[in-house]
């Protein structure tokens, strides 16, 4: 077994778990190891526990939830200055748990993580919530839940705040559905970050890179059929003529009619046409 297939597999091993027992720090690190193979995951979650036991010694549930999230936000922003990257939004660092953690840099997924991990280990109840083109956090209580944007230094947020960050990517009449504020499952995080990876890869034509993602999508849902597809397109960027041949045709043979089934099947010829040395 290769050091790429090892992990690989601790990553489909780990996210085969039921949610509430899937580790999202130690899986999102496993994707760090893409970029970093030496990268010993127990050292950052040793990170991660000694923030979450200094912020045990400063946080005090008696305060309530308002209380509480002014403590953590202090300490993650203020005093350690974990940031937003707005000046390089793109560096593949900012997805990658052991790089946000040594930089203090992220971009809003990642740096949700971080909250919710510490938070986690604190006993409180915090979610993270996947809006449209942005991702923030919640702390849920009694009453409506509290929503916190740890890409902005922690601000609080009102749900018309959440709209507004919504119309700001997608246009003025973009709507707003109460199901944005859904929590995020610990797989579909995962999920997203994984996809932010493949587009920074793809736009950057760096194919080894989005296929060792794409390997991962795969990992988490074996029968997506469109990331099946995008590995034999890889594949034959990169002239793994077999493995994309056979990726193809199982994409064609489940997605015949697909809107891209023509752009498919011209691919698939150009494939055989190189594996009879055409």
């Amino acid at each position: 077994m290769t050091a790429d297939t090892k992990h690989r597999q601790l990553f489909a091993e780990t996210v085969r778990r039921r949610d509430d027992e899937l580790d999202l720090g130690a899986a999102a690190l496993l994707i760090a190891r893409e970029e970093y193979p030496d990268l010993r995951v127990e050292d950052y979650i040793d990170r991660l526990d000694l923030l979450a036991a200094e912020l045990a010694q400063r946080v005090d549930l008696e305060d309530g939830p308002q209380g509480v999230i002014s403590v953590i936000n202090r300490c993650l922003f203020e005093e350690l200055g974990f940031h937003g990257d707005s000046q390089d939004y793109f560096d593949p660092r900012n997805s990658f748990l052991n790089d946000v953690l040594d930089r203090r840099t992220g971009i809003p997924i990642s740096l949700s993580v971080v909250y919710m991990e510490v938070a986690r280990r604190l006993g409180l109840p915090v979610e993270g919530v996947g809006l449209p083109g942005h991702f923030i956090v919640k702390y849920d209580t009694e009453s409506s839940p509290i929503l916190i944007d740890p890409f902005d230094g922690g601000a609080l947020l009102s749900r018309e705040d959440c709209h507004e960050r919504v119309k700001a990517i997608y246009g003025p009449a973009a709507p707003f559905r109460e199901s944005f504020l859904a929590a995020a499952t610990k797989r579909q995080i995962l999920a997203r970050i994984l996809y932010n990876l493949k587009g920074i890869y793809l736009r950057d034509k760096a194919h080894s890179k989005a296929l060792g993602i794409v390997e991962l999508l795969l990992a988490l849902s074996p029968w997506d059929l469109e990331e099946v597809r995008d590995r034999g397109m890889i594949g034959f960027q990169l002239r793994s003529l077999g493995p994309a041949r056979e990726d193809l045709e199982t994409y064609l043979r489940y997605c015949a009619d697909a809107a891209d089934a023509a752009t498919v099947r011209q691919t698939l010829e150009a494939i055989r046409a190189l594996e009879r040395g055409g």
